[in-house]
């Protein structure tokens, strides 16, 4: 069985090739806004797969560009009708439908609160994209799966080349132009996550560091979506302070591992869990040859083929998760 999850998460290299080339010179434009502005702080909305793209954003820009970045709670706008103090504040609205009232509440506070507010959104047609002064788009094309591969990584390409252009960094600039190589080999390498390797397991937990840590929240999220795994997220220095004593039940371990400046760190982190007695299964980059910015796309895109290959084993479709749909829209 050929899943639409599958067609599209290997659409993801072609998707990003063009992304890069068309959106260059509207990302340019936005940095040299940033500049301009020079904000103080980054707001970032989103629910879901964008609020945790949003995490990657928040690394990235505080490694990359060095301001304070956080995620908003949107509720603050939607349900309780207040209004921030975000007088030149930068936020970026992440969402592939650009529908849901309580991201497009929070999007028009912030711009009616007088900051720069700026749109990832898949549809361009969207009223998330009418609200926001400028739009980055996705470029993902029409997504079917429930379960998002294309367009999730496409938001994290678009937030490295806006960061990259906003920063300067010309190294990081050039490449991402190797980004799309490097995910067709992601894909024709061999799987990671097997249900082999998984048994019977209901529960575990996916450790990773800095910008792994952000994209192993979306592969916590995936399990549970298309797999009915109950998996939860660390970063791996945060699991020792408490959460560590779960590892003496046999508790099962996946570790998000990659080539940045976290490695040393999170190997020994790793290492230490292993002592315990946790089961360990590892997840890597598989191409080590690229810019460390961009070692966690490579880490997911392979996640992605493996836990479709993971759900119809278990019986389940992932492209038609019980009880989700492909837009959500919460107040």
């Amino acid at each position: 069985m050929t899943t639409l999850m599958e067609q599209e998460a290997k659409q993801t290299p072609k998707v990003i090739a063009e992304q890069i080339k068309l959106n260059a010179a509207v990302a340019e434009k936005i940095g040299n806004k940033l500049t301009t502005i020079d904000p103080k702080m980054v707001m970032i909305i989103g629910r879901g797969s964008s609020d945790h793209a949003g995490v990657f954003g928040k690394y990235l820009i505080e490694i990359e560009a060095g301001i304070p970045t956080f995620a908003a709670a949107p509720s603050v706008a939607s349900v309780y009708g207040k209004t921030l103090k975000l007088d030149n504040a930068f936020v970026i609205v992440i969402s592939q439908s650009g529908r849901s009232p309580d991201i497009l509440s929070q999007a028009q506070m912030a711009k009616d609160a007088g900051a720069y507010v700026v749109a990832l959104v898949n549809d361009e047609t969207s009223p998330l994209a009418e609200i926001a002064d400028d739009v980055l788009p996705l470029r993902a094309g029409p997504e079917n799966s429930v379960a998002a591969t294309k367009s999730y990584l496409a938001t994290l390409s678009a937030l490295l080349q806006l960061t990259a252009y906003w920063s300067k960094n010309d190294e990081l600039v050039s490449a991402l132009n190797t980004l799309p190589e490097a995910l067709l080999k992601a894909i024709d390498a061999p799987a990671q996550l097997t249900i082999d390797g998984l048994g019977d397991t209901r529960n575990l937990v996916v450790l990773g560091r800095g910008l792994g840590y952000a994209v192993s929240k979306e592969i916590a999220l995936k399990l549970k979506e298309v797999c009915s795994i109950h998996a939860e997220a660390f970063s791996s220095a945060e699991f020792l302070h408490g959460p560590v004593t779960l590892v003496a039940q046999k508790l099962t371990i996946l570790d998000c591992h990659v080539n940045d400046e976290s490695d040393q760190s999170h190997k020994e982190q790793i290492i230490e869990v292993k002592s315990r007695g946790a089961d360990l299964i590892h997840l890597q980059q598989i191409v080590n040859d690229v810019h460390p910015r961009l070692a966690p796309l490579l880490v997911l895109q392979r996640f992605y083929l493996d836990v479709e290959k993971v759900a119809l084993a278990k019986g389940f479709n992932p492209d038609e998760p019980q009880g989700l749909k492909k837009v959500t829209r919460t107040l």
